[in-house]
């Protein structure tokens, strides 16, 4: 091929035996993360506990920041930001922002979940995010998640992830049965209303002779005499149902991993890590993991609330100068997954203009839905920019666009930074069968993904 002409390159086909070794060694670590934080509340608690091994302190509003100070801010348990004040001069090179997230589709448990039918004891969901609701069926789940008790109490519960512990099961018909279901679309076969969760099915027999022998009754014995859970506990809750499934290996050569949640902690993980891993200490950081992406970055954990803008207003006040000079100085990598081309599904990708596994971290000038709606669309000046970042030390990169043009199209937090006047581009890693309970990326494009933030952030 011309030396002149574009062709991505392959991490696998160009890495000597050490790079080798630190792409699986990073996977590792990636792989210990993605599974102990599979919520925004449990990847929240992990960074900071990483954040307070590196020096970093809890920030307070009202506090002044100084060259060398080292802080994190966590926004109510979901939503957490980094930042470390560098040596040079912010006024004059803004900040180096790495925005993530680290919600994920899941189902959610109702404010009024439980009931009984037929002798089994349910819970009532509430889908969270953009899912196909039969791939959730048939498929042992856990519980996680918080629930504030009428004395003001917290308990914390992860249940189904010991390998002692029970799991939880959203039934689905056997084929002997199913001639009318499967004249349905997948989007018909199942509503919202049928992920319903199993959760028991022995009534309570030490009820007295009138007494309530239901199924539902024993269950609410069992919550509380294990977790002092009443059923009025559930309205002040937040109790979410994920796969009980480890991070584990993908085919003989084990380059692939196979997880729930890499959208989007794979790009979460290799931005804190940048940051907490790099050694050059001139430029100011802030890397963010926002919560409620899935759901448009809404509340005031999300990516609109405007913490985001009081924490740059902070930087700015301590250095004597103003938010909206830092802002207009400041560049951002959004980091989100991209959709993997996948062999098996050619038909819904423009080959030229896609993502692919192992060829390094994908940058995506713009994303949005047919007409590039909803998209930011990064200039060509910052593509070029963060380009030569890249070129210049060795990053491994591709470019490419979620689907085909009219196929679909979806959205990151791009957008919510630009339009503070800050330059963004989307990059991240290449995702197969995106949403789904069980999702696959490379190990070379995670480590990629972290080498091109350490890049960006230096």
């Amino acid at each position: 091929m011309s030396k002149l002409a574009y062709k991505r390159t392959n991490v696998y086909e160009t890495a000597d035996e050490k790079t080798m070794k630190n792409i699986f060694a990073y996977a590792e670590r990636y792989k210990e993360f993605i599974d102990k934080a599979k919520t925004e509340r449990e990847a929240c608690a992990y960074v900071a506990a990483e954040a307070e091994k590196q020096g970093y302190k809890p920030y307070e509003f009202g506090a002044k920041l100084k060259p060398g100070d080292k802080v994190y801010y966590n926004n109510r348990g979901k939503n957490i930001y980094l930042i470390r004040v560098g040596t040079g001069d912010v006024k004059k090179d803004g900040i180096r922002i790495v925005a993530s997230h680290i919600d994920s589709p899941r189902l959610d448990l109702k404010q009024v979940p439980l009931y009984e039918s037929d002798g089994v004891a349910l819970a009532k969901t509430h889908y969270y995010g953009g899912i196909k609701k039969y791939q959730w069926t048939t498929i042992p789940l856990a519980l996680h998640g918080a629930v504030i008790l009428g004395d003001g109490s917290k308990k914390e519960v992860v249940i189904g992830e010991d390998e002692n512990d029970p799991v939880f099961y959203i039934s689905d018909l056997l084929p002997h049965l199913s001639q009318k279901q499967n004249t349905k679309t997948l989007a018909e076969a199942f509503s919202g209303e049928d992920l319903n969760i199993w959760l028991g099915n022995v009534p309570y027999t030490a009820a007295k002779e009138d007494g309530d022998k239901t199924v539902k009754e024993n269950l609410l014995h069992i919550l509380y005499a294990k977790y002092g859970i009443k059923e009025e506990d559930f309205l002040s809750a937040e109790l979410s149902l994920v796969p009980a499934y480890k991070a584990r290996d993908i085919g003989f050569d084990r380059a692939l991993i196979g997880a729930y949640g890499h959208d989007d902690r794979v790009c979460s993980f290799p931005a804190y890590t940048a940051l907490l891993d790099g050694e050059s200490q001139d430029k100011t950081v802030m890397v963010v993991l926002a919560d409620k992406e899935e759901i448009g970055s809404e509340g005031n954990t999300g990516m609109q609330c405007a913490v985001f803008t009081d924490l740059i207003d902070v930087i700015a006040d301590s250095f004597g100068t103003t938010s909206a000079a830092i802002r207009a100085r400041s560049k951002c990598l959004s980091a989100d997954v991209n959709a993997a081309y996948d062999p098996n599904f050619k038909d819904v990708n423009e080959p030229m203009n896609s993502t692919y596994l192992s060829c390094g971290a994908g940058l995506t000038k713009f994303t949005g839905a047919r007409g590039k709606s909803g998209s930011n669309d990064a200039s060509a000046e910052f593509m070029a920019e963060v380009r030569k970042i890249f070129n210049d030390e060795g990053v491994i990169w591709q470019t490419g666009e979620l689907g085909k043009v009219d196929q679909g199209g979806g959205g990151t937090v791009a957008k919510y930074i630009a339009n503070r006047n800050i330059d963004t581009v989307d990059i991240g890693v290449a995702v197969i069968s995106m949403h789904s309970p069980y999702e696959v990326i490379s190990k070379a494009d995670v480590y990629e993904m972290y080498l091109a933030c350490k890049a960006f952030i230096k």
